[in-house]
């Protein structure tokens, strides 16, 4: 039986979910890290952690979100945060949806996430009650017309915040956002593009991915309101950009 506070990770292998993972077991937790196919960093990561494990489970099957989310609740005794972390980003554009693209990230950035938190909050263990942060993205505030169908998703997913805020069965629950900015190099960028446009923000400075995990940290206490949004973005959000920071990097 694990005898420290539990939280899973999603995605939790790799890139921003891997700062996240790395920083909760810092921190004394057990580290619940979920992968996909990253299975050799996932493995990797939880051998460098002081209490670990790994799960894998593929997010694009319909049920696998909430099968994880049973699975676990039925053998975590104080499983206290879930960080839906796994995401797909592939390129559309407003004047073209691409229906393959817009399933896979319809599902594995929304309805996965939805019915992994859904099945928590129903099953879940947690003394002093239990924490959800999902993780969106700035573009919920500041949208543009690149990666369309992931930009649709994102918004889909900081809808349940407030959905499963207002359904909670216990009080002491609390489902928060999480909005990064730019953070880490995405899609085809080379390096210099990605120093270039990281700074496309109020304080033109590049958000680190550890600023992503101290910021979950935070809200694994809970001392906000349920429902809130935390912007981790040097305030890209505040902008009003025509186009993701990609491509206004190149022009």
């Amino acid at each position: 039986m694990v005898e420290r506070p539990a939280v899973l990770v999603t995605g939790g292998a790799r890139r921003i979910g891997a700062a996240i993972a790395s920083a909760f077991g810092a921190a004394g937790w057990h580290v619940v890290i979920h992968y996909g196919t990253s299975g050799v960093e996932a493995e990797a990561l939880a051998a460098s952690l002081p209490s670990a494990e790994t799960v894998r489970a593929n997010l694009a099957g319909q049920g696998a979100a909430a099968a994880l989310g049973q699975q676990l609740a039925n053998r975590l005794s104080d499983w206290r945060v879930l960080v839906n972390c796994a995401s797909v980003f592939e390129l559309d554009y407003a004047t073209e949806l691409a229906p393959g693209v817009f399933r896979r990230a319809m599902q594995i950035n929304a309805a996965a996430p939805a019915a992994l938190a859904q099945a928590y909050l129903s099953h879940g263990r947690a003394s002093g009650g239990r924490r959800v942060i999902q993780i969106t993205d700035q573009k919920i505030a500041n949208p543009n017309p690149d990666f369309f169908s992931y930009t649709m998703s994102k918004h889909a997913l900081n809808a349940t915040i407030a959905m499963l805020s207002m359904a909670r069965s216990d009080p002491r629950d609390r489902i928060y956002g999480l909005a990064p900015g730019a953070i880490l190099a995405s899609h085809d960028q080379a390096e210099v593009e990605t120093e270039r446009s990281h700074r496309m923000n109020l304080l033109v400075r590049k958000t680190g991915a550890d600023e992503i995990a101290q910021a979950t940290l935070f809200l694994a206490q809970g001392w906000l309101r349920s429902g809130e949004t935390l912007y981790i973005d040097s305030g890209q959000h505040l902008l009003s950009q025509p186009r993701d920071v990609l491509f206004l990097a190149r022009q």
